[in-house]
């Protein structure tokens, strides 16, 4: 019986010793003590990325995420040819080294995955774009128009060119110490010219636009985009489907949508339902008929063909968005300090490293984010300024869908519901009306449907542009084209006089939109972006959009459809009166 009872007391502490490690294994991972800190700049960087680096940097149990917790979870992928190669990497290495690096990227890949292995030929495609029609676009008279003088009021920034930008006063080291390695490692005291790209981007924002049209920083911004060492990632909070905001060595920020792609057939051979499941769209594939707007998923090759594409209509309303091609393993799931994030990674049966996160739609190990084998694709949007900073307002669209299987908006059923909107501020003065014309216009080309907000600056008040965000469900169907799109223009029947010009240049055959957008998006490092099919989608749509106009111009005149924004007073966004 003593011995029975003995026997009992040890089952029962070798119970208890296995519970206890598997707690002391799950509460391994720890997180870094906060260090207050302060920066003598107007914008105050995140403190994750300033200690994440160092802490992840500390051997055995003190790092962030400790080896035999991370080991007992994912494998190494060390013996696989393109693994361990994060997008930093590729940028870091030698000439010879890089093109050996791409050639062993190519042998691991089939198919479309091989227009990853062409960042080398980034380059030689830039400077084939030089003296081309983008390059003619730009020099015509439609884009030189300067604009009014910007005063205090007009920019959103006031930067005093006296001040200088020294980042000692943080007490941070870790960027000091990491110029060490060649990077961005400002010393002593900066100017507001030599401000990282990002910054100063934020200080040209102002009243009329989100960049100048021929802004160096913005290249620059782009490339640091792609090349910059993300040191911290992160969940957005909110939104139907899974972002992440990344954050880079030289603190700026930016809005990662990965490409949404299963990454092995058995995942779509279970029966007709997974057959139409958006996640398996490519690039060649279209959004099944079948599926609402508001199912439909959101594409990173959009939000890159989209930045584009403002740009080319000269509206320059979207932040830079560039292509990159993240390692998943040490840019995504070592960088982040999300435990939600961090703890849905696992791996496919295809050998694969996938996550998942969390979202309201398609956040789930059925749905999940699959690298080849840790390697994919996303956007990254640059981050406007800090709403502690620069706030922004946020607007109902007034042409906003449904959103619902049956129902219909009032102005899906209502003709005349332009007149309504027409008398409801803001619209009923100023620019604003004329400026969600142009949003409609970059809208259709797109075949974008889920435009239900808008945003503005709350500084610039009502006389100011509108920010074009999210444009991750455009370019989905090439085959057909949502006139319903087009119903704010043809109710309304205004336009300004400067996008109406532009259209009519895009229509001519030297100027034709087709082949500026495939020759503006084949400098990212993702190209090819958009298949031809879509290219001349737009060509065909930019005709449909014309056609609209004149309708309006023979019904009603060209003085009461065409707004004349290019004289001297139409530049001022507070005198256009509305008709």
């Amino acid at each position: 019986m003593i011995l029975f009872r003995k026997f009992r007391v040890l089952i029962l502490m070798v119970f208890l010793i296995a519970c206890s490690m598997h707690i002391m294994i799950d509460l391994l991972p720890k997180l870094e003590r906060r260090v207050s800190s302060a920066c003598s700049c107007s914008h105050t960087p995140s403190e994750e990325p300033q200690n994440w680096a160092k802490h992840r940097a500390k051997p055995g149990s003190e790092s962030g995420w400790p080896n035999k917790h991370t080991l007992r979870i994912l494998q190494d992928f060390s013996n696989e040819p393109n693994s361990n190669l994060s997008s930093h990497s590729l940028e870091k290495i030698s000439v010879g080294g890089k093109a050996e690096a791409v050639r062993r990227v190519e042998q691991s890949k089939t198919g479309d995955d091989k227009r990853h292995a062409t960042r080398d030929t980034t380059v030689s495609k830039n400077a084939a774009v030089k003296g081309s029609r983008l390059s003619a676009l730009f020099e015509h008279p439609l884009y030189t128009r300067p604009l009014p003088p910007l005063t205090d009021e007009d920019t959103l920034f006031n930067v005093n060119t006296d001040i200088r930008f020294d980042p000692k006063a943080a007490e941070n080291q870790e960027w000091h110490e990491e110029g060490k390695e060649g990077d961005f490692a400002p010393t002593g005291e900066m100017s507001s010219d030599t401000y990282p790209n990002w910054l100063r981007f934020h200080i040209g924002i102002n009243r009329y636009e989100l960049y100048s049209r021929h802004n160096p920083v913005i290249d620059a911004m782009l490339k640091d985009l792609v090349t910059q060492r993300i040191t911290s990632v992160a969940m957005k909070s909110g939104g139907t489907q899974l972002k992440l905001i990344m954050t880079f060595q030289n603190y700026g920020q930016a809005l990662f949508k990965p490409m949404k792609k299963a990454p092995h057939q058995q995942y779509i051979s279970r029966g007709s339902l997974l057959n139409i499941s958006p996640l398996q769209q490519t690039r060649e594939q279209e959004t099944p008929p079948d599926f609402f707007y508001f199912s439909d998923f959101e594409r990173h090759n959009a939000e890159i063909a989209a930045y584009h594409l403002d740009r080319i209509l000269d509206f320059r309303r979207v932040p830079p968005v560039a292509g990159r091609l993240v390692n998943m393993t040490k840019e995504i799931r070592d960088m982040t300090r999300d435990k939600k994030l961090w703890r849905t990674f696992f791996i496919s049966p295809a050998n694969n490293i996938c996550f998942y996160g969390e979202c309201s739609y398609y956040c789930s190990t059925e749905h999940a984010l699959c690298g080849k084998p840790d390697q994919i694709e996303g956007s990254l949007a640059a981050f406007l300024p800090d709403l502690t900073l620069a706030k922004r307002r946020t607007w109902r669209n007034p042409w906003r869908r449904s959103y619902h299987k049956r129902k219909k908006a009032e102005w899906e059923v209502d003709p005349d519901y332009c007149e309504e909107v027409k008398q409801t501020p803001p619209y009923d003065s100023g620019s604003r009306l004329l400026d969600i014309m142009d949003m409609t216009i970059f809208d259709f080309l797109m075949g974008n449907m889920d435009r239900h907000h808008y945003e503005t600056f709350e500084k610039f008040g009502n006389e100011t542009f509108i920010i074009h965000l999210d444009n991750g469900r455009g370019f989905g169907k090439h085959s057909h084209d949502e006139l319903s799109i087009l119903v704010p223009l043809s109710q309304c029947c205004r336009v300004k006089k400067s996008t109406h010009l532009r259209l009519q240049l895009l229509a001519k055959e030297e100027y034709k939109l087709s082949a500026l957008m495939a020759e503006s998006v084949q400098t990212d490092t993702l190209s090819p972006i958009l298949i031809r099919p879509h290219l001349e989608a737009m060509d065909r749509r930019l005709r449909l959009v014309l056609q609209v106009l004149a309708d309006c111009i023979e019904k009603e005149g060209h003085t009461n459809v065409v707004e004349d924004d290019m004289g001297t007073e139409g530049m001022d966004m507070g005198t256009v009166p509305q008709r």
